[in-house]
């Protein structure tokens, strides 16, 4: 017995070392002198061996391996069903599965572990609850953690959480990964408050767990969480990896606040992630310092990077064209394809986006027409989006309309919504009409669309068609979503406004900042635009309203507490208004401030009066 358990060994060690069939077939020959062929523990590494070489088909060799086995133990079977589980069928995996069962040879963790890990790779829900009750009935696996983490990974990865939380629930011993697990799974569906109790209830946390944190905050538009556990992370002395890293940095991208920006980049190049060493953390910084209104800076850390992928291109090339900078995304474009980085689908939607703001119409046209022929880069629907508003952008409406309307996909909110804004832009009503009915099923409770609508129809002097959609909104009883904005101080705080708010500590100052800013204002010309604003009430409450925005309440403060000549940054969760925008515009010209606002769309710079949209947003 110690001769042969010797031979056992050796021929393993040997098979350990083989990379080819042609070496396996040598070794299996080798099983036969040394009359091994019965020994359960070597077929299954020979086993093992072939069903991961990748051009052997699994119904021939492996199989006529096995069917020489008299008395296969379970290692055997499930080495099959392993395979049979990875690489498919999956039918062929449970026949195996059947057989042995039969056969009454007794499954092991590997066995299941491989069985969910196929019923989760086609989304079967249905099957692995079957095998979750096989383990159950077996008996012996509802105490094993390795079964229990891969069936809450099925449920999981099958969309049935409540499965995968009761499974958890129940489990008498449970590691990282099982906590790990169900924290992502509840990132994933936005349900930060459920991944924070799991998370705050773990005894010990390693980097993964922390990372998923980070990245699920920054994932669901909660920065300032983000931020608040990484410092956490910080001060505990976790290692942090480049996927940390990249989490964070959306975090401060959100923000867009450059107090964070610069330092979190100390901690990246502190921690060996610097720009010129990390082409993932780097492109990641180039989009933070790019949504953070420093697109100068954005183009230093591009240029300072060693290596340069698609990411960091497309990167750079989208944070040009939404701060309007479009002849340098466009030549930046051009530069890449000479590099040899091939585009992808963020490229395109970064380029035609400057295109569109450049009013490149031909060029744009071009680019969309060579996209999938030259690139492999198929269109979609924001692709489309972005070529509508190229085209409407230019005048080009009955263009526009007719690609959208021969569009090989469903068309979204984001294609109407590009052709209704430039039907007001342009005074043309019949097309508005066309874009809003869609936009009304597509977006029933859009109050921005109806606005729209009726504005383009009253510039247009279809007072009847404007009663209509006054009507209608007074029927759905609409309200728009609450404005905020947040403007960075000198001393690197952001602070938040909502619209109407009255709860900052100098409330009283920024609105006599406020007052004495329109006055000035007014005495260059300006009057209130009250056309963005709902129907049914007043003129003098519209103004009342349009004084109470949060963007101009933003600049305000910022006036009052940055120093002068300092450029003014302000973030807004929504589209600025017309009104506001006509503020920004004299606000720059009459303090001498450069003023950047960032909305959901893009980056406006405000210089002496002028914006870099050309009041086309």
């Amino acid at each position: 017995m110690v001769v042969r358990r010797v031979l056992e060994w050796e021929v393993v060690r040997i098979l350990e070392r083989c990379s080819s069939l042609n070496q396996a077939k040598e070794v299996h020959a080798q099983i036969y002198i040394k009359n091994l062929q019965q020994s359960s523990y070597v077929l299954t590494k020979l086993l093992r061996l072939v069903t991961a070489l990748p051009h052997v088909p699994l119904h021939s060799y492996p199989r006529l391996l096995f069917s020489q086995l008299h008395t296969p133990n379970p290692f055997a079977w499930t080495a099959l069903i392993r395979a049979y589980a990875l690489r498919g069928p999956l039918s062929q995996a449970l026949s195996f599965y059947s057989s042995m069962r039969k056969r009454r040879v007794s499954p092991i963790s590997f066995t299941f572990s491989a069985l969910f890990s196929a019923c989760a790779a086609v989304r079967h829900s249905a099957l692995g609850a079957q095998l979750h009750a096989q383990t159950l009935l077996l008996g012996g696996f509802s105490s094993d953690l390795y079964v229990n983490n891969a069936v809450i990974d099925m449920y999981v990865k099958c969309g049935s959480l409540r499965c995968a939380r009761m499974v958890f629930d129940e489990m008498p011993e449970r590691d990282v990964i099982s906590w790990t697990g169900l924290i992502v799974a509840y990132t994933r569906i936005g349900d930060m408050r459920a991944a924070r109790d799991l998370f705050d209830g773990l005894p010990v946390k390693d980097m993964v767990t922390w990372t998923a944190m980070v990245t699920g905050y920054a994932q669901n538009a909660m920065p300032m969480d983000a931020l608040e556990v990484f410092r956490r992370l910080r001060d505990e002395g976790v290692e942090i990896d480049e996927v940390t890293l990249v989490g964070v940095i959306s975090a401060c991208a959100q923000l867009g606040a450059s107090k964070y920006a610069n330092w979190i980049r100390d901690i990246a190049e502190s921690s060996g992630f610097g720009v010129g060493d990390n082409v993932l953390v780097g492109s990641a910084l180039i989009d933070m310092y790019s949504k953070c209104g420093n697109v100068e800076e954005a183009y230093d850390v591009f240029k300072g990077m060693r290596e340069r992928n698609v990411f960091s291109y497309s990167s750079m090339i989208v944070g040009f064209a939404i701060h309007g900078r479009a002849r340098a995304a466009i030549k930046l474009f051009y530069d890449m394809l000479e590099t040899g980085v091939k585009p992808n689908h963020v490229t395109f939607v970064g380029v035609l986006t400057a295109c569109s703001h450049a009013g490149l119409v031909d060029q744009g046209q071009q680019l969309f027409a060579s996209m999938e022929k030259c690139y492999g880069v198929a269109p979609t629907a924001e692709l489309y989006a972005c070529m509508t508003d190229l085209l409407s952008r230019a005048g080009y409406l009955e263009k526009a309309l007719q690609l959208v309307e021969t569009m090989p996909m469903e068309s979204d909110g984001a294609v109407w919504g590009a052709l209704l804004g430039a039907s007001h832009v342009h005074g043309n009503p019949d097309v508005a009409e066309i874009a809003s009915k869609r936009l009304f099923e597509l977006e029933p409770d859009n109050i921005g669309n109806y606005l729209l609508l009726s504005n383009t129809y009253a510039s247009a002097g279809r007072w009847d068609d404007v009663s209509k959609v006054r009507k209608l909104l007074r029927e759905k009883n609409l309200k728009k979503n609450p404005g905020w904005s947040w403007v960075e101080a000198k001393n690197g705080m952001i602070h938040k406004f909502v619209a109407g708010d009255v709860s900052h500590p100098k409330i009283n100052e920024i609105k006599k900042e406020l007052n004495d800013l329109l006055e000035r204002l007014k005495g260059i010309g300006y009057q209130p635009n009250l056309s963005s604003l709902p129907y049914g009430i007043n003129d003098r409450e519209k103004r009342l309203l349009l004084m109470a925005h949060s963007e101009k309440l933003a600049l305000a403060f910022g006036l009052l507490s940055t120093d002068v000549g300092s450029t003014i940054k302000i973030m807004k969760n929504l589209r600025i208004c017309e009104d506001c925008h006509i503020v920004m515009c004299g606000a720059s010209k009459v303090t001498g401030r450069k003023i950047v606002v960032r909305d959901n769309t893009r980056f406006h710079h405000f210089l002496n009066g002028a914006c870099s949209c050309s009041n086309f947003w």
